[in-house]
């Protein structure tokens, strides 16, 4: 829930996404249209999270793999996010793996190459996520917490759809997101950040 509980902007555009990528999967090129237009922004921040200005050419690799597979796909508006941001994030590492001299060195990307419910105070400190700056201190985070915050945050999954894409437990992506939240929130002067995040967001571990 985002602040004086409103629904997080993820969660409120999951239901016309659920039945754009439905009508979309009959055929409709509006609705796919549609779809683009409510996954692609971000997907595009996680993007930019993990491979810096070669964020466009990724996510257009990603888009051609979605369409050409969007008929296997099977779930709602939640469930497609998670199922692009998954290829999205293989295709990322495949051109993290292609690349000897990265655009961008971080911290986030040299660990990429050696792969195989949040809190207002957060919500408020990444209101500015979209910029570059934000991206920045993103990058700077451990691995696991920079991948969930950009999960979590910027593309919207919630903690178990998060946990999926990057195969760990749900409990595991919930605390490396809100460590993540609260380091982010220092940085960007954000005051009131508490430790209560972990048990508000009834992490299962």
């Amino acid at each position: 829930m985002g602040q004086r509980g409103e629904p997080r902007r993820g969660q409120a555009s999951d239901g016309e996404l659920g039945v754009a990528v439905g009508r979309a999967q009959e055929g409709d090129e509006v609705a796919f249209a549609v779809a683009y237009r409510i996954v692609q922004p971000g997907l595009l921040g996680y993007l930019r999270g993990l491979v810096g200005d070669e964020a466009e050419d990724v996510a257009s690799d990603a888009w051609l793999e979605i369409s050409r597979d969007l008929g296997r796909f099977r779930g709602d508006g939640a469930g497609f996010r998670g199922w692009t941001a998954t290829i999205a994030r293989h295709r990322a590492l495949d051109h993290l793996r292609r690349q000897k001299v990265r655009p961008r060195a971080s911290a986030l990307e040299q660990d990429m190459l050696e792969l195989p419910g949040t809190h207002n105070t957060h919500e408020q400190a990444l209101e500015a996520l979209s910029t570059e700056y934000a991206l920045e201190l993103v990058a700077r985070l451990p691995r696991d917490q920079a991948e969930a915050v950009l999960l979590r945050v910027v593309v919207g999954l919630d903690g178990p759809a998060a946990a999926r894409v990057l195969g760990k437990r749900p409990g595991a992506v919930r605390t490396a997101a809100y460590r993540g939240l609260k380091r982010l929130a220092r940085e960007l002067g954000v005051e009131g950040v508490t430790d209560d995040g972990p048990r508000t967001l009834g992490e299962s571990r």
